[in-house]
């Protein structure tokens, strides 16, 4: 199944957890932070102006992007994966190498 986000909203997929602290301390599952970078899965459109005109969104799919502790709060299951819908500006900046 795929899923084709509205307007401004991305579909991010949330980078695996960290198992274990700088140390080398393994952590258990309730003790480890849900990471704040992710992977754009789909964009929408745009978002649409007064005027009416649609404004592209600065990411793309495939980009490695930062987000906020809260940001994404509606979350779906397609396929068996959990995804996170945020509307672009919740998005802090794009990784880049």
């Amino acid at each position: 199944m795929k899923i084709r986000p509205l307007h401004d909203r991305v579909v991010v997929r949330r980078s695996e957890e960290e198992k274990t602290t700088a140390g080398g301390i393994l952590l258990p599952g309730s003790a480890a932070e849900k990471p704040n970078e992710g992977e754009v899965v789909a964009v929408g459109q745009g978002r649409v102006l007064k005027n009416g005109e649609v404004q592209p969104l600065s990411v793309k799919v495939g980009d490695k992007i930062l987000f906020g502790q809260y940001a994404g709060s509606n979350i779906v299951k397609i396929d068996g994966e959990e995804l996170l819908i945020m509307n672009e500006s919740e998005i802090y900046g794009v990784l880049e190498s």
